[in-house]
């Protein structure tokens, strides 16, 4: 083996490694770690790109049926070339492969100059007379892991994952790789393979599209994550000394994903971002989420009002005026009518999407009424759709020619029915009853929901899996129409909650909803945990206020926000002059706080919890300014037997700018921690620490 070439990305490094056989590898390491590689170790490279092609041998190793790596298609794959565009904003590193079977293979490296990861993708173009099936492409793979052992890295390398489901988003699970069986085998002939994914069109399902491997002896992290909409895997790979991590579309055995390719077409696939840093899991999540964070300057974070755990889906005129009439001129910037708007009273949210006809019954002026109102009142007006469905009491649901099928059958999921979003007659369609009716009643804000699965795939493609691509490659297509007609319009992005943050569809649009757990306890646990997911400044977190909650869960319900961008609900129209003093003063910490929120780092404190449901002890979150001349400390007590003193390491030299509780809670720097006492579960407390000079500490 021998290196082939070698790329200074910021603080990380890129080389390209040769074996004798032709095949060409990626390793991924931190800068500053170059001179700590052991160059002696016993590993095959792993190649680069990782594929197969139908017809072509499984791979060896007693793998087949658990993995398509190194299969024959990738062992016939040889070096042509690597070129290499390099400008004052970044490079870009192309790695061309061939087969003597007229297969071109494309490996792309994308680096822009400052930012902390680089993005990865692969494509293959036929050059030959006939067609190939492609059974498996993945967008990455990255071997080597980890250069700074001298042998198999024995009880130092341990996997990261994130596990998503409803209204529990985001939870880390950390696992040994010993654990996992990635230890290599006594004679290094059996591959063992670990895959996570998810098949249909939630990709936050089960898992987020993303993993890490860590080296706890020499603290480096390597971590992945894909932009993909659809069915996706990742797979941790080892059969020697060096584990292999890799990762794309669901392949053929995990997700039906086929795709054929006629003579001179080329297929490219989703792409990953990659990242390495000598740090720790928090660390590289934030490094990830920096590439899809919303460049917008300094724009202030909004606060933002959504009726729906005020109305339960049945908004009307009448109840919006309540509502405007108790939100009175309190800064809000959007306020947003949910599910509902266009629903028989009686049937429920749930059973006519797809017509989109405004309800009589609620809007008996017409909802243009109503929005004049909220514009007003000095808000921006906002509206739900869920369109890529069709509910069961629309006459859409019987639109059956424009619908998904899988084995010709209509795909149908409980009440709910699937746009076939590659048909021109569905886009022409949502055409006119999404943005032609935005356009129309002057709407600012789109809560995009979705809120089913099309599963493992749909017909009109080679295979169930790619019919799926397509469909929600066209999904997207739909969404960018909408920014392009109407590029001042904020959309939110929402799947039941969070089952839809994953890159490119935070890139897609501007807010993105991080749970369905609107009143629980344990939102802080989840709005925290979604940091290592998405950029808190475009993390929706909801406050709902109801008319018998105390000033401390008040508090509690309020400080949750200070996590994401703030965003209202609940029994406004009843709260006591009192409560509202409290959300009053949360608003305006908010405020002063939302700079570091939209810009900050995140680190994480507190007892690590076994269930979500029933939460112990205490969570504190600190997250800093980029340049750490301030800090916004969010604590959250819990249950717990007794009183609990809290100590965040924080660093020298800051001072208390502002408090945000109820009660007293002994807030206090001392040599460089914040500590407090809780007295009462379920409580919290916000602080808002500087370095700058003030005239003297503001509590609300």
């Amino acid at each position: 083996m021998k290196i082939l070439s070698e790329y200074s990305l910021g603080d990380m490094s890129v080389r390209y490694v040769l074996a004798e056989d032709g095949q060409v590898g990626m390793e991924l390491y931190p800068a500053s770690m170059k001179p700590f590689i052991k160059e002696g170790r016993r590993y095959q490279v792993d190649p680069l790109v990782q594929w197969k092609k139908e017809g072509d041998a499984f791979p060896y190793g007693f793998a087949n049926g658990m993995t398509m790596r190194n299969s024959e298609t990738v062992s016939r794959m040889e070096y042509k070339e690597q070129k290499v565009e390099q400008s004052e904003e970044g490079i870009c590193v192309t790695t061309v492969l061939e087969d003597a079977l007229g297969s071109e293979i494309l490996h792309i490296l994308r680096y822009k100059n400052g930012d902390p990861a680089l993005w990865v993708s692969t494509g293959i173009r036929n050059l030959g007379k006939k067609p190939i099936v492609l059974e498996f492409l993945a967008s990455f793979s990255v071997g080597g892991i980890t250069p700074f052992a001298e042998d198999e890295a024995v009880n130092r390398l341990i996997v990261h994952r994130i596990r998503s489901k409803w209204s529990a988003e985001g939870r880390l699970e950390t696992r040994t790789a010993s654990e996992l069986l990635l230890d290599p085998s006594w004679s290094r002939h059996g591959a063992y393979s670990d895959k996570i994914g998810q098949k249909g069109s939630l990709p936050v399902r089960g898992y987020y599209p993303f993993e890490a491997v860590e080296d706890t002896k020499e603290n480096v992290v390597w971590a992945a994550c894909l932009a993909c909409p659809s069915s996706w895997q990742m797979e941790l790979y080892r059969r020697d000394d060096a584990l292999c991590m890799s990762g794309g579309i669901a392949d053929y055995d995990f997700g039906h994903w086929r795709k054929e390719l006629r003579p001179g077409e080329y297929f490219r696939t989703a792409p990953a971002c990659l990242t390495v840093c000598r740090q720790n899991v928090d660390s590289a999540c934030q490094r990830l989420t920096q590439m899809w964070k919303k460049e917008d300057g300094q724009k202030e974070l909004p606060v933002i009002f959504n009726e729906f755990c005020t109305t339960w889906g049945k908004p009307s005129d009448e109840n919006i005026s309540r509502i405007l009439t108790a939100l009175g001129s309190r800064p809000f910037q959007y306020f947003v009518i949910d599910a509902g708007w266009y629903a028989d009273p009686v049937k429920g949210w749930e059973s006519n999407m797809g017509d989109w006809e405004v309800s009589q019954e609620l809007f008996p002026q017409g909802l243009k009424a109503t929005v004049d109102k909220i514009k007003d009142a000095g808000f921006i007006p906002g509206i739900w759709f869920e369109m890529e469905i069709c509910g069961k009491d629309s006459k859409a649901f019987w639109f059956e020619d424009h619908l998904l099928k899988r084995n010709g059958k209509v795909i149908t999921a409980g009440g709910r029915r699937f746009w076939d979003m590659r048909d021109p007659w569905t886009q022409d369609y949502l055409s006119q009853k999404v943005i032609g009716f935005l356009e129309y009643y002057g709407f600012g804000y789109l809560k995009a929901d979705y809120n089913e699965s099309i599963g493992i795939g749909c017909d009109g493609a080679e295979s169930l899996g790619e019919g799926l691509r397509q469909n929600m490659q066209a999904a997207q297509d739909f969404f960018r129409k909408i920014r392009d007609r109407l590029p001042g319009l904020v959309i939110e992005v929402c799947a039941s909650g969070g089952h839809r943050m994953e890159p490119s569809m935070i890139e897609l649009c501007d807010m993105v909803s991080f749970s369905d757990a609107h009143e629980e306890k344990e939102i802080p646990v989840i709005a925290a945990n979604v940091h290592r997911m998405i950029p808190p400044g475009q993390s929706e977190i909801w406050a709902v206020l109801r008319a018998e909650d105390t000033g401390k869960r008040i508090v509690y319900s309020m400080a949750n926000t200070f996590l994401g961008v703030m965003c209202l609900s609940g029994d406004v129209h009843t709260l006591s002059e009192g409560q509202w003093k409290l959300v009053d003063r949360g608003i305006e910490f908010y405020k002063a706080v939302s700079h570091i929120i939209r810009d900050g780092n995140t680190c994480f404190y507190g007892t690590e919890q076994n269930s979500w449901r029933c939460l112990e002890g205490w969570q504190g979150i600190v997250r800093y300014s980029h340049d750490h001349q301030e800090a916004l400390c969010v604590i959250h007590r819990f249950e717990c037997q007794q009183n609990t003193k809290v100590s965040l390491p924080v660093g020298e030299g800051y001072r208390i700018k502002m408090a945000y509780e109820e009660l007293d809670h002994q807030i206090r720097l001392d040599n460089g921690s914040l500590t407090l006492e809780f007295e009462q579960d379920f409580e919290a407390v916000a602080v808002y620490l500087t370095k700058e000079p003030f005239a003297g500490q503001m509590s609300l």
